[in-house]
């Protein structure tokens, strides 16, 4: 921004110290702040002519479209300021009434005009509460993506400024609607949304930016296709947050172009637009109200959401006010300021005013701020727009024109529409960086599987590294112990062949055995064949049977020794040493058995010759027997030994082969719980190889074919975003023919309605003349006011007539076009909204003496009377209240109003209601009726009077001053019977406490109200029959009090006249 730089600084502009000035809507940072307040009471204005309270307008009803919203307005009332508060002729002609949203404008003492808004603000009311009614409803619809504008309207020194732009400096409260609104949208609103502003003012015609000053005559652009206005050439700067949005605004402020006028010292010479734009995304739970709504689908075919974003702009516009040049005082280049101000706010007034007409051409090009807020009023915005007015009457009709411009634009009826598109460009970035986050972790996954197969390679190579590893030392171990076995194999078959030999030894053995045997049976059968030696040879036989014996145990010896070589042959040990013993030993025992067998073959041999050789045998047997017993106890012992030495060889041997056969089992099953253990290992890594890599290529599988379908998926996309585009065009293009034909369908219908209209004339001139015909009554003057409520007598309509003027031309034309007996049978429609216009004419018609005689012929008073006994609307009963007080201006008419049972109703009327206004209304008509004194016993007797002094208890100076008015009036009667002898006696008043009423009230601010009621108590004292009632109640001390300090001389002499001419008073004054 080219200005940013600039340092600028500027205080807030003081509040106006001059008058109101200029009609329209204007101001500047010069208006008054309304939380100035008066340490002081305002004047009352002086006693009112009882005239029905009329609204201009009526809005328009809102269009059933549920789109459809009229322009919403708002007034606020500016508090006085110092030049007010100093004016010793300030009167105030405003009265508010915020909790009926409606405000009246005081035109003289006795009618006012009535209009209704949307909200009314009075001069207390907060800057919060004004922003929460008026600007916060269309600041939460701009965030839900509708356009939207606020807009301030009124004269000059009212508030404009201070309600839109006051920054609130030094207390936080007095901001205006611009801070608030951007507070509340800056909160509302999340990182990813967009805030952007523009800052411009309309200066003679140009548009200018305050936020960027060297950019000026900016030209206005508008959408051909679309309508919507818009200033590229203007700054546009997004906010971060509200002390940046100040800064702003204190710049812009600065720039502002601003002079020194009569009206104030500081007036805007420009109107300044604020545009505050915002795009955010759609919220899912909107999106799919709106998807059901109005979207048949928000979703492409391949079922992907597609993003909204809402794009919608805020205005907040702060119009300078139009100046008459006869009270600003401008000249030279002040005076061209002006008349371009008023050349652009005359060009919005009459945009307002065919708006409201529904006319079918709208001036929009006739100036630049019209172009500016096209879509403001009659567009597609939500509008919102509050006028300021003073209180002073000095400028009534600068209050009555702002009035009247807000109530033409309550009949603007805006089409709001959602602004809402399709993100096609976030959708395909979306996508895009969905593609490249899928590309990143297919990357990503990729190495980490590259990553992971490493890893199990190394793995796998330092598994199958230390497997060899073990397989070779399972191979060494294993061969070792093949060696060791074989070893062992061949060392037991040795021990085995070593057994067989020493088996084979053994048998030979024991075939020599047997033989020995065989040969010692056979020396046996040869002692029984030598008989004859027997008995010689017994000691040989004993011998031999022991050496029979012996042998036999040398058999067994045998035999056993045979079944230990049996057993050594399952041993597989034997030491060579024990082979070689047993060898000799069984040589030695071949030898023996040898050398034993030839002795026997010679002692068979010699067996013949026993006898003979006897002798010789017997010494030879015992030779034998001897070297027998010898050898075979060597052959025992060594027999025994070599058995020994064999059985505990055998043993060691028995018992290293089964622990050597033990170790090679554990480890053969070892070796073999090894190699089923590696053939595990290795079908495991094979399997989790193969299972890892298929699920690797399974995975790959799925992420090629993810990348696939989002390419294509992609491709798609932006084919369908062309072909959108296409149909968008092609949409675009239809919808704008379709708004030519409709626009020439809209013509159609305008001549048409407009022929209706000129067949139906008659019906709604009768309606809506009303508020276009009214008369405008000005103020009638002090004297001749109060001289007509001194005498009882209503204004000549010769007088009323110079008064009014213009008026009764429009009066007249308005009856010679309609008619009177046709406004009368209206009253009686059964639609309460033609009653009521109808009865407002007729009262507008009965404030001329001129039609009062035709309304009470044509049977106006009684319909007017019968409304006020069947209606329940308080509306009519208020209008035709206002009616009858008219017509009882009249005396015939007042002699008619009570004999019908007039004032009866009215007194009914006045004890239903709480109504400040209908109060007004129908003691204003009681105290009409009450200037003839012909009608005051009937007053009393049908309850007027009670009711007339009942109504005192709403408080309201309005009614106040009304029953002040008809006790004075009726007082004044009175006494003037008393004077020409007509009535004698107590008052009538007295009985219903009218005189403390006045002795209690007698203090009131009002001047007419005081006025009155000296009048009443002047008029009263001079009752002589009441002196007994004023002396008790305090009357006669309020009665010297008025002839010393009443603000008339007319009065205080009227009160000294009375006190000296009343014997009473006179003889207790004397006594005091």
């Amino acid at each position: 921004m080219a200005s940013s730089g600039r340092v600028l600084h500027k205080s807030e502009r003081p509040p106006s110290s001059r008058n109101n000035g200029g009609s329209g809507g204007g101001g500047g940072p010069e208006e008054q702040r309304h939380s100035v307040r008066s340490n002081s009471k305002a004047p009352i204005s002086n006693s009112r002519r009882s005239v029905t309270p009329t609204s201009r307008t009526r809005p328009q009803p809102l269009d059933t479209d549920p789109e459809s919203e009229r322009v919403r307005v708002a007034v606020r009332l500016r508090p006085r300021n110092s030049d007010e508060l100093s004016d010793a002729d300030y009167s105030d002609f405003v009265e508010l009434q915020p909790e009926l949203k409606r405000l009246n404008l005081r035109k003289n003492n006795w009618s006012s005009e009535s209009f209704k808004f949307d909200e009314v603000f009075s001069e207390s009311a907060s800057q919060k509460r004004v922003y929460e009614v008026v600007a916060k409803p269309v600041v939460e619809s701009v965030l839900d993506g509708y356009n939207g504008t606020i807009m301030a309207y009124g004269q000059t020194g009212t508030g404009k400024t201070y309600t839109l732009g006051s920054m609130g400096k030094d207390d936080a409260s007095e901001r205006g609607i611009m801070v608030r609104a951007l507070e509340d949208i800056i909160t509302n609103t999340s990182v990813s949304d967009t805030l952007e502003i523009s800052y411009l003012q309309l200066y003679m015609e140009a548009v200018q930016d305050l936020l960027a000053p060297e950019k000026i005559n900016i030209p206005i652009v508008e959408d051909a296709k679309t309508g919507e206005v818009s200033v590229p050439g203007a700054a546009i700067i997004k906010i971060t947050n509200l002390d940046h949005f100040l800064q702003l605004l204190q710049i812009g402020e600065t720039n502002r172009h601003a002079a020194n006028t009569k009206m104030n010292t500081e007036s805007s010479r420009s109107h300044a637009i604020l545009m505050v734009y915002i795009r955010r995304s759609a919220h899912e739970k909107e999106e799919l109200d709106v998807s059901y709504q109005g979207n048949e689908s928000s979703t492409n075919r391949h079922g992907h959401h597609l993003p909204t974003i809402r794009k919608s702009k805020l205005l907040i516009v702060d119009l300078a006010g139009s100046e008459r040049i006869n009270k600003s005082g401008s000249e030279g280049h002040l005076l061209e300021e002006v008349k371009f101000i008023n050349l652009s706010l005359t060009s919005l007034g009459k945009c307002i005013n065919a708006l409201a007409e529904h006319s079918p051409h709208i001036p929009t090009r006739d100036s630049k701020l019209t172009r500016l807020l096209r879509d403001s009023f009659g567009g597609s915005a939500r509008t919102s727009l509050i006028v300021t007015i003073g209180p002073s009457s000095q400028h009534y009709a600068e209050t009555t024109s702002t009035i009247m411009f807000g109530q033409r634009a309550m009949k603007v009826v805006n089409t709001v529409k959602l602004k809402e598109e399709f993100d096609y460009e976030s959708l395909c970035r979306t996508l895009e960086n969905q593609v490249d986050h899928l590309n990143a972790e297919i990357d990503r996954q990729q190495k980490l599987r590259e990553k992971d197969n490493n890893e199990m390679e190394k793995k796998l190579q330092k598994f199958q590294k230390s497997s060899a590893e073990a397989e070779k030392s399972l191979v060494a171990r294993t061969e070792f112990l093949e060696k060791e076995n074989t070893q062992l194999k061949s060392d037991t078959k040795g021990l085995v062949k070593e057994l067989d030999s020493l088996k084979e030894q053994n048998s030979k053995l024991l075939n020599e055995i047997t033989r020995v045997q065989t040969s010692l049976k056979n020396s046996k059968l040869l002692q029984k064949e030598n008989t004859r030696l027997e008995l010689e040879l017994n000691d040989v036989l004993k011998d031999l049977n022991s050496q029979k014996d012996h042998n036999d145990f040398m058999h067994n010896e045998v035999a056993r020794l045979e079944m230990n070589l049996k057993n050594s042959k399952l041993q597989q040990l034997e030491n060579s040493t024990y082979q070689k013993l047993l060898a000799d030993t069984t040589q030695m025992y071949e030898k023996k058995i040898a050398d034993l067998m030839k002795q026997l073959e010679n002692e068979c041999a010699c067996s013949d010759n026993a006898e003979e050789q006897l002798e010789r045998m017997k010494k030879r047997l015992s030779d034998t027997e001897k070297s027998l017993q010898m050898e075979n106890a060597g052959y025992q012992k060594a027999l025994a030994e070599t058995t020994r030495m064999y059985e505990e060889r055998i043993a060691e041997l028995n018992q290293q082969l089964e622990v050597e056969r033990a170790h090679f089992d554990g480890v053969e099953e070892q070796l073999r719980s090894t190699k089923r253990l590696l053939n595990d290992n290795q079908n495991a890594v094979k399997i989790y190889e193969e299972k890892e890599i298929l699920e690797l290529r399974m995975r790959l599988e799925e992420m090629h074919e993810l990348h696939e379908a989002a390419a294509d998926e992609l491709q798609q996309l932006n084919m369908e975003y062309k072909n959108l585009q296409c149909e968008r065009e092609r949409l675009s293009d239809e919808l704008h023919t379709m708004r030519q034909n409709l626009q020439a369908e809209e013509k159609r219908r305008k001549q048409a309605e407009n022929e209706l209209l000129n067949i139906k004339k008659i019906v709604p001139e009768s309606e809506d003349a009303i508020e276009e015909k009214k008369p405008c009554i000005q103020e009638i003057s002090k004297g001749s006011s109060a001289f007509r409520n001194e005498q009882g007598l209503h204004v000549p309509s010769q007088s009323r007539d110079s008064i009014t003027g213009g008026p009764k031309s429009t009066i007249a034309k308005i009856c010679e076009e309609v008619g009177i007996p046709k406004i009368l049978s209206l009253l009686t429609s059964r639609d309460t909204d033609v009653q009521i216009h109808a009865v407002k004419v007729v009262a507008n018609l009965a404030a001329e003496d001129i039609n009062q005689e035709k309304i009470v012929q044509e049977g106006g008073l009684d319909a007017l009377l019968a409304l006020l006994e069947s209606s329940q609307n308080p509306a009519a009963l208020r209008v035709a209240s206002g009616a009858i007080a008219n017509l009882a201006m009249n005396e015939m008419n007042q002699g008619l109003i009570t004999s019908k049972g007039g004032a009866q109703l009215l007194a009914n009327i006045a004890s239903k209601t709480d109504d400040p206004q209908t109060l007004r209304m129908v003691a204003g008509a009681i105290a009409n009726l009450c200037g003839n004194d012909k009608l005051h016993v009937m007053l009393k007797e049908d309850g007027a009077i009670k009711a007339l002094l009942g109504m005192a208890r709403t408080g309201s100076t309005d009614v106040v001053a009304q029953v002040a008015r008809g006790l004075a009036n009726f007082a004044k009667c009175e006494s003037r019977r008393i004077i020409q002898g007509y009535w004698r006696g107590h008052s009538l008043l007295m009985e219903d406490g009218a005189l403390s009423w006045l002795v209690a009230n007698g203090n009131t601010t009002s001047t007419s109200t005081r006025r009155h009621i000296e009048l009443a108590i002047c008029h009263l004292a001079q009752n002589e029959d009441n002196a007994k009632d004023f002396v008790s109640s305090g009357g006669l001390k309020e009665l010297i009090e008025i002839s010393n300090s009443s603000a008339r001389d007319d009065i205080r002499n009227l009160a000294k006249k009375t006190i000296r001419l009343s014997p009473s008073f006179q003889l207790l004054m004397h006594a005091d």
